[in-house]
């Protein structure tokens, strides 16, 4: 009695690996992009991709160079480490073109996004219920968002 008697499935199988495992390499070779590995497990030509787009952000410094009065305000706030364009979108546009008027933010949505009640935050975050805090009432209606310690009229 043999030991591989019937053995033929067993190398159709391995022979049925093999050539899948070759069909795998030539379909890598082609999908896989030429740069990738170059800077360990990264695509290296992503580095010049995400270089040549359009700069979209100004950053806060270009920002407090024309909106001095603002910048004023919301440094001796809650806000201050606040970015601009965290709240404004990008704004490199109008750093280069200040007829480029941004849209200012609808501060009912805005404010939410971060003061939306929620257990993850710590106790001493400022935090809201949305559904009953005046409900579809902007915030900026009785908030000051560069300071938000004072009311709309600027007192505290």
């Amino acid at each position: 009695m043999s030991v591989f008697k019937d053995a033929g499935h067993l190398f159709r199988f391995a022979g049925l690996f093999v050539l899948a495992f070759l069909i795998f390499l030539v379909v890598r070779h082609y999908i896989v992009p030429k740069s990738f590995g170059q800077y360990g497990h990264y695509r290296g030509a992503s580095i010049g991709e995400i270089a040549a787009r359009p700069v979209k952000f100004a950053g806060h410094e270009t920002c407090e160079t024309c909106h001095s009065d603002e910048a004023a305000k919301k440094s001796s706030g809650k806000h201050a480490h606040v970015n601009c364009e965290a709240c404004h979108g990008a704004l490199a546009s109008h750093a280069d073109d200040p007829s480029i008027m941004p849209v200012l933010p609808d501060t009912a949505v805005l404010c939410a996004r971060c003061h939306t009640a929620s257990a993850a935050k710590p106790k001493g975050f400022p935090q809201v219920d949305p559904a009953s805090h005046y409900p579809g009432t902007p915030c900026n209606t009785c908030h000051q968002p560069h300071s938000p310690g004072m009311d709309a009229g600027g007192a505290k």
